[in-house]
């Protein structure tokens, strides 16, 4: 079993299919609202990118450096956003969970803790993971929340790691979640996706 592998994955809520052109469409509307390409601290395809950012990506897959998912909401069918294993190590036995996207419309729901939970579970039970790395940027608050919300610790910050297209220099928040912690973090999360209990 190759890290760099993108099989199918999927529980109640959402259904994580490889990355490939038969998606263009739906990421695209996916993206437009809130033109989420324009956020300055994050790294998002724009409508007229995304085929070529598509293609990137699957051209990284076939050199085994990354495997892409399409995250697909199981309500409507429809893609909502993209999310990646990056930095592959499996002789370390570590991985990043990274290039993450969501739509506006899909951001707040269960769709991100659905995804991470089937991300993780590979990571930590197919694939043997001793540690999976979360790498946002400094000034990317909500991303930050929203991966101390699934449960990772903050490792450390990366300072001026990367010069962007702007010129801005980007600090990278680095979090993890350890092998020894997947259990916890496990459970939270599947608590987090559970329909909420009527009181009488």
């Amino acid at each position: 079993m190759s890290f760099a592998d993108a099989p199918t994955l999927s529980n109640g809520l959402v259904r994580l299919e490889r990355l490939d052109q038969s998606h263009r469409a739906d990421l695209v509307v996916a993206v437009r609202p809130g033109e989420l390409w324009r956020t300055w601290y994050a790294t998002v395809p724009s409508p007229e990118g995304m085929a070529a950012d598509i293609d990137q990506c699957l051209a990284e897959h076939a050199a085994g450096r990354l495997a892409p998912w399409a995250i697909i909401d199981v309500r409507t069918g429809s893609a909502v956003g993209v999310s990646t294993y990056l930095n592959l190590d499996p002789s370390h036995r570590r991985l990043e969970i990274g290039r993450t996207w969501l739509g506006r419309r899909a951001q707040g729901t269960a769709v991100n803790p659905a995804t991470k939970l089937l991300l993780l579970q590979r990571a930590f039970e197919d694939l043997g993971c001793v540690a999976v790395e979360f790498r946002t940027h400094w000034h990317n608050h909500q991303s930050r929340s929203a991966i101390a919300r699934l449960g990772a610790k903050q490792d450390g910050v990366l300072r001026s790691h990367r010069l962007l297209p702007d010129g801005s220099r980007r600090d990278t928040v680095v979090f993890s979640i350890l092998d020894i912690e997947w259990p916890a973090v496990r459970a939270g999360l599947t608590a987090r996706l559970q329909p909420p209990q009527q009181t009488c």
